[in-house]
């Protein structure tokens, strides 16, 4: 039977407040803020609304608080056309929120967040056909039971899973060899491992859980993938960058998207990169989600900014 859906995400949303100063003061001093704007955002929750504005059939699964902040973040989710049956509301829970400070002459963000228990997920209450109605289900880490009980539903009916990660969750050593398609954060692979050699942890990664892809963002550097026994480095494109908020959330998004196309590895980043590239052009998290035509304009002629440590040492991998 064919999927209702391409892809059900399993984890976070957020609803922040960015400012935008002028510059970052040193610890202890102060500085005026330009502008404010309450924006929606989280990592599976963007990455999922990605998905939906690049065009796929899109389900996410989460909860949300039902104050004035949750109320932002809904009818964000609901207005971009996300299936939301299973996103549960939480009666008297404050929502996730983030307070995300900008610098204007860089775009780089310094973000302080705070998520109460009462928005824990409850694995209990997700069942196998919240999972198994889609072709490719996408997680974070977080609430670290709920995630595991999704990944298990989607391995045992052949379901690929992706997740981004960015630190350590306890009981996290159950969810990875759950997974096929690892993206993590360019600190959790050395974290997790204990090996700094970026090349080697996503090695060891790997053949530790028999994952497809272990990959890790890099920022304004690209991104580094080890797969089929090679490594590949995909530059970063270079914008105008307003704010790097959600950058890495749209990234994974695209990526779900590039797998579910078929797009071979080496364009998937590169589509990913683009995609995330362009967000950085607007404000907020999911502010400048580009349509696709726009990012493979960007992949065909646009800058790109190779690290040059990580362009040389794939030479000589």
């Amino acid at each position: 039977m064919e999927a209702r859906f391409d892809i059900v995400g399993v984890g976070l949303n957020s609803t922040d407040t960015v400012l935008m100063v002028s510059r970052f003061p040193p610890h202890g001093g102060k500085t005026p803020f330009t502008k404010e704007v309450l924006s929606p955002g989280g990592q599976v929750a963007s990455a999922i609304a990605t998905c939906q504005a690049l065009g796929l059939r899109t389900k996410y699964i989460g909860s949300i608080g039902d104050d004035e902040r949750g109320r932002i973040q809904l009818e964000s989710l609901q207005s971009s056309g996300i299936d939301l049956e299973h996103l549960q509301v939480r009666r008297g829970c404050a929502n996730q929120s983030a307070y995300i400070v900008v610098d204007e002459e860089t775009g780089e963000r310094t973000i302080f967040w705070r998520r109460d228990d009462c928005l824990r997920i409850d694995p209990d209450q997700i069942d196998a056909d919240q999972i198994t109605c889609a072709r490719l289900l996408h997680i974070d880490g977080h609430d670290t039971p709920a995630v595991e009980r999704a990944a298990s539903i989607a391995r045992k009916a052949g379901i690929p899973v992706t997740v981004d990660v960015d630190t350590i969750y306890r009981g996290f050593d159950r969810v990875l060899p759950l997974v096929d398609y690892l993206v993590a954060s360019a600190e959790f692979p050395a974290r997790w491992t204990g090996e700094q050699n970026p090349f080697r942890a996503l090695e060891l990664l790997q053949a530790e859980h028999d994952m497809k892809v272990t990959a890790m963002t890099l920022g304004s550097r690209g991104a580094l993938a080890y797969a089929g026994g090679r490594f590949l480095y995909s530059p970063a494109f270079v914008v105008d960058c307003v704010d790097t908020t959600g950058a890495g959330d749209v990234f994974h998004g695209a990526f779900c998207y590039g797998l579910l196309e078929g797009y071979p590895l080496e364009e998937v980043l590169d589509f990913s990169n683009a995609m995330a590239a362009l967000n950085c052009r607007a404000l907020g998290a999911r502010g400048g989600i580009a349509p696709a035509t726009e990012a493979r304009a960007l992949m065909e002629s646009g800058e790109r900014r190779a690290s040059r440590d990580f362009s040389e040492r794939i030479a000589h991998v």
